[in-house]
């Protein structure tokens, strides 16, 4: 997990914790520099200097990172989700925020880096359950290795590369992406967060997975938040595209019916993009053969 706030120029990898803020804890795992840091009561994760969590420490349903709301999105094409796969842990703020929200659902996550699920736990008031499942493996040999279908995947894992934090580039590709969709239910969905914007910075990465899930999803949306450089796109099985009317229908239904009880989601809502970022048009497909992350992330 992480988000890139708006006003920062700087690369992800040198935003540090503010002055006056203090280390909880501090390690080197397998794939992270990992930090814990308490600033004016949030506490905040960071991957190698770039946050990747936040949480209000008196309310650990308060304080994160605006993004991770968007994945709620995910509802306007499924109202009937039960079985929920997140790809990446970092602190938590979308299992516990599924947990709460939805008291019907089963949260099963995948994450790399057992210290991260340690960390998770310790600092980050994320609990196992039967509704709140955590396996430590690579989340595409998580899909390869299971044969449980899933009405939403949630992909929120990066890594350090020589830009900065970017998007594990097997988990970037046409091939990944196919595997996604075999693994979801009929009208299951994939939400996918990404750092940049349709046109600027990293336009050119957001271009290519856009387009790479194209090529496999018969439908893509996407999301901007208001608050950081986090773009979350949808991706749905539904051949039929969407518009805002209806849209807005479905989201009056699942708030007035409490399907959905997050109080910003309608406003969320609003953040929606229809139409595809000018950038795909000039974007590779990504492929296992060819899956350029790290230049594309370079790239203005």
């Amino acid at each position: 997990m992480l988000a890139r706030s708006a006003p920062l120029l700087l690369a992800p990898w040198l935003m540090g914790a503010p002055l006056g803020a203090a280390t909880l804890y501090e390690v080197t795992s397998a794939y992270h520099h990992i930090r814990v840091v308490d600033a004016a009561g949030i506490r905040t994760l960071y991957f190698d200097d770039a946050p990747q969590t936040q949480m209000a420490v008196a309310n650990p349903l308060q304080g994160h990172f605006e993004y991770t709301e968007l994945f709620h999105a995910a509802w306007l094409w499924n109202p009937r989700i039960t079985n929920v796969l997140m790809i990446g842990l970092g602190g938590g703020s979308a299992q516990r925020s599924f947990e709460h929200y939805y008291p019907h659902v089963r949260i099963q996550t995948a994450e790399i880096d057992p210290t991260v699920v340690s960390v998770a736990r310790r600092f980050f008031e994320f609990r196992e359950s039967d509704r709140q499942r955590v396996t430590v493996a690579d989340g595409r040999m998580h899909l390869r290795r299971s044969q449980a279908v899933y009405d939403l995947v949630v992909l929120d894992a990066y890594v350090r590369s020589r830009y900065g934090s970017s998007i594990p580039q097997h988990l970037a590709t046409r091939e990944f992406f196919e595997l996604v969709r075999d693994r979801l239910t009929t009208n299951g969905v994939l939400a996918c967060n990404l750092i940049g914007t349709t046109a600027g910075f990293q336009a050119n990465l957001v271009g290519a997975v856009y387009r790479t899930l194209q090529s496999v999803f018969p439908q893509v949306y996407l999301f901007r938040a208001r608050t950081s450089q986090n773009l979350v796109l949808i991706a749905t099985r539904s051949p039929a595209r969407t518009d805002m009317a209806e849209l807005r229908r479905r989201a009056t239904v699942l708030v007035q019916s409490r399907q959905v009880t997050l109080p910003s989601f309608r406003q969320h809502l609003e953040s929606v993009v229809l139409a595809a970022p000018a950038s795909v048009a000039r974007s590779p497909v990504l492929t296992d053969d060819y899956a350029p992350v790290e230049g594309l992330a370079s790239q203005p």
